[in-house]
């Protein structure tokens, strides 16, 4: 995608930030997380580098949403750790963003939204139209924000997060309840974030979906990981007969 047609200032970031300490590797090392007395997240090890699309997939229960929730640093686990180029989670909260599947929108217009977040985080006002162009919005800028439909609510969604100039991008089921066209457009957003520098971390139930925007494939089962392997390699071969079962179609318990 061309510069022009990018957010310039989402597009300088990754020059903006190169003085910082790395963000990578990602490591969670034997993280623990129990909720009601059962183990959520069990002896967790995952490695991630920086480029690319993960997306994270498993069945209902897995551990999907609270392992992103943890990556991001706004949940602890009971044991283990979770590091980010060796610092702990929760001091790069601020490099990174978390889009939720339900997004909660501020009661004022779709402009107002994205000028909270650039206000807050010291952004330049001026993005704020390139973003709304961006992801489609430009014309309902004076709207309410939550007169939005579903797959227009999340598109403002990913403009907040894409206002944070983040070096990584969490996506937890972004599309799980839109319609065929408004998943296509989230899916091309997050591509061009992908291709324009940005680290994506993708949960999805959906496997068309893992199969269109993943170069790696993280399974998880029983909270913890059972394959991580480039998505080529996954679809055309699992190595549990979990993830068989579950790209199958089939029912995982």
């Amino acid at each position: 995608m061309s510069d022009a047609a990018f957010p310039f200032a989402v597009r300088a970031s990754a020059h903006e930030t190169s003085s910082r300490a790395p963000l990578f590797p990602l490591r969670a090392a034997d993280v623990r997380l129990t909720l009601g007395g059962t183990a959520a997240i069990d002896g967790l090890n995952l490695t991630l580098s920086g480029d690319g699309i993960t997306t994270v997939i498993g069945p209902n229960g897995a551990g999907k949403s609270l392992l992103l929730k943890m990556l991001h640093g706004l949940i602890r686990p009971d044991t283990g750790e979770v590091t980010w180029g060796g610092a702990p989670a929760e001091s790069v909260t601020q490099r990174q963003a978390l889009v939720f599947q339900t997004p909660v929108l501020l009661r004022r217009s779709v402009a107002a939204n994205l000028d909270f977040v650039l206000k807050n985080r010291g952004g330049d006002p001026a993005r704020r139209d390139a973003l709304l162009t961006h992801v489609g919005l430009a014309h309902k800028a004076r709207q309410p924000a939550r007169r939005l439909s579903g797959g227009e609510a999340q598109r403002l969604a990913l403009a907040r997060a894409l206002a944070t100039d983040p070096e990584v991008l969490f996506l937890d089921e972004p599309t799980a309840s839109l319609d065929p066209a408004s998943t296509l457009a989230i899916e091309e957003i997050v591509r061009e974030s992908r291709d324009a520098g940005m680290r994506i971390v993708f949960v999805t139930h959906d496997i068309g979906q893992a199969r269109r925007l993943a170069d790696e494939v993280v399974f998880l089962h029983q909270g913890r990981v059972l394959e991580q392997t480039q998505a080529d390699a996954f679809f055309d071969g699992p190595a549990t007969d979990a993830a068989r079962a579950f790209i199958s179609g089939r029912i995982v318990v």
